[in-house]
């Protein structure tokens, strides 16, 4: 390779095997990939195997190819950094966007230039993630599962209906929140209070649940449902999407890819108004519940130990 041939390998916390890759890490990459792209710079990038299979990893490398080493983000410290410093030894090695705790420590030093975020002494500069090129706004959908309802015997399908969901979302390209119905007054990572989980629901764009709740309560916020019946047969869920007029249901014998992507695609559409309208009909009382009986029930006289449905 000729010396005055400048090809960059970019490495970060993102690129060791037993790292991890932060959204601002992968931000502050993209801001460094952009300005060599602008300025027609060969680089490669290395990934953490255990974030991307199929990458540049660093045990593949061949130092020898590249001029420079660009480390990305993070703090400058440990081992792995310092073994950077011995493996490209040949190398320019420079580290942007960085914060420096010890500035004599062998981590840092062995960089022949700094470009730090913070520093001692040094005033500090926005976060590399801060100038990144922007990113398209996906889709916001929480995710309200049950493992339980054990009184449905052997036509649970719960964990089957959890196992293939998951595993469709976690294919998607949105952001996925972890919700839960139950109510929690000492647990900081649930809702107290009904109020607080339907401000949640109301800033969703969907909601995916195999629970009753989960779509009655994403239909009350006017956020639309994707909702899997997790018993053979149907259940309580099947029945409480038919009182409310909600069709995107998906029975678990029925459950496959394509008809998840039938439904999440009506609902990020149609089923928008569909779901402000059904929160409406909420809000004016107008579908019928089981507490429009209630006062007479009470004043019905019933045989002792008799109960009528």
């Amino acid at each position: 390779m000729s010396t005055r041939e400048t090809r960059v390998l970019v490495v970060g916390w993102f690129s060791f095997r037993d790292g991890e890759a932060t959204a601002g890490d992968v931000l502050a990459l993209r801001r460094v990939e952009d300005v060599l792209r602008g300025a027609r710079t060969r680089y490669d990038v290395v990934w953490s195997p255990g974030f991307r299979a199929g990458a540049l990893h660093l045990d593949e490398v061949r130092p020898e190819d590249y001029s420079h080493l660009v480390f990305v983000c993070g703090p400058l410290h440990g081992p792995q950094v310092e073994a950077l410093h011995r493996r490209f030894a040949h190398c320019v090695r420079i580290a942007v966007g960085t914060s420096v705790v010890d500035p004599g420590s062998p981590a840092v030093a062995g960089f022949h230039r700094v470009l730090a975020r913070d520093a001692p002494a040094v005033p500090p500069v926005e976060d590399l993630s801060a100038r990144a090129p922007a990113v398209p706004v996906r889709p916001v959908v929480g995710v309200v599962l049950t493992h339980g309802q054990h009184e449905y015997g052997p036509q649970r399908r719960h964990d089957e209906v959890a196992r293939t969901v998951t595993r469709w979302l976690g294919e998607r390209d949105c952001a996925r929140l972890e919700l839960d119905t139950r109510l929690d007054t000492h647990d900081w990572r649930l809702s107290a209070t009904p109020g607080q989980l339907l401000s949640v629901l109301a800033r969703l764009d969907l909601v995916v649940t195999d629970r009753l709740h989960g779509l009655v309560l994403a239909l009350r916020a006017g956020t639309p449902a994707l909702v899997v019946d997790p018993v053979a047969g149907g259940a309580k869920v099947s029945a409480q999407a038919r009182a409310c007029g909600w069709p995107a249901l998906i029975a678990a014998e029925r459950l496959d890819a394509r008809l998840l992507e039938r439904w999440w695609q009506w609902c990020l559409t149609s089923g928008r108004v569909a779901a402000r309208q059904v929160r409406a009909e909420f809000l004016e009382g107008a579908l019928p519940d089981s507490a429009d009986g209630l006062l007479a029930a009470l004043e019905e006289p019933l045989a002792a130990g008799r109960s009528r449905a």
